[in-house]
C-alpha cells in the first residue's frame, strides 16, 4: 500500500513540475513575448530548475508545443460547453463566438504567440498546426450536428468550410490585438461571418 502511495506522490509531482513550467512559459510569453523567451525565463517563471526543464521538455519548442495543445484542448472544452444545443441556430453561433473570443481575450498573449510565433518553430510546427486545427474543425462539425440544424438543411459542416471560418476568426483576432484592440470587440463582426458560413443558403 506504501508503494502505491508513494508511486502516485510521485507522479503527482511531476505532473506538478510539469504544469509549472507550462505556467512559466505562458509567464514569460505574456512579459516578453515567444522570440524572446528563454529557457532561463521559464525557469525563474516556474522556480524551479534547468535541469528539472529538460526533465520534462527536450527544448523550448516542446514546451511551447506543449502548452499551446493544452490551451487549445481548454478553449475547445470552454466553447463546447457554453453552446446550448437545444437552443435557435443564431444563439448557438453566438454563443460559440463569445466563448471563442472570450478565451482568446483571456489568453490574449498565448492565442496571439499561436497564431503567430507557432510556424516559426520550424518542421515540428506543421503536425501541430494540423492537428490543432482538426480539433477545431471536428468540434463546428459536433456542434453542428444536431437536429436543430438538420431541420435548418445544413447537413454534415464541410472540412473546407470550418477551415475558412476558423482561419477568418483567428487572422481577426491577430490583426485585433495587435492593432491595440480586444478580441471581445470584434463579436458582432464574427458572428454575422459565422451566421454566413454556417447558417442555411
Amino acid at each position: 500500500m506504501v508503494a502505491v502511495t508513494t508511486g502516485m506522490t510521485e507522479e503527482s509531482t511531476r505532473t506538478d513540475f510539469r504544469q509549472r513550467l507550462l505556467d512559466g512559459l505562458a509567464a514569460a510569453i505574456g512579459r516578453d513575448g515567444y522570440r524572446n523567451t528563454t529557457v532561463a525565463d521559464i525557469v525563474k517563471h516556474a522556480r524551479t530548475s534547468r535541469r528539472t526543464f529538460y526533465e520534462h521538455f527536450a527544448s523550448k519548442e516542446a514546451c511551447f508545443i506543449a502548452l499551446l495543445t493544452a490551451a487549445n484542448a481548454r478553449m475547445i472544452a470552454q466553447i463546447t460547453s457554453a453552446v446550448d444545443q437545444s437552443a435557435p441556430w443564431r444563439t448557438q453561433v453566438r454563443q460559440a463566438v463569445e466563448a471563442w473570443l472570450g478565451c482568446a481575450e483571456a489568453d490574449q498573449a498565448i492565442t496571439l504567440s499561436w497564431i503567430r510565433d507557432l510556424p516559426s518553430v520550424g518542421a515540428a510546427a506543421r503536425p501541430v498546426q494540423r492537428e490543432m486545427m482538426e480539433a477545431f474543425v471536428t468540434m463546428i462539425q459536433t456542434l453542428c450536428d444536431t437536429e436543430i440544424w438538420h431541420a435548418l438543411g445544413v447537413g454534415p459542416v464541410p472540412r473546407q468550410l470550418a477551415i475558412m471560418l476558423l482561419g477568418g476568426l483567428r487572422e481577426l483576432i491577430a490583426t485585433t490585438v495587435e492593432d491595440g484592440g480586444r478580441a471581445v470587440d470584434m463579436t458582432e463582426f464574427a458572428v454575422r461571418a459565422a451566421e454566413a458560413l454556417l447558417g442555411p443558403r
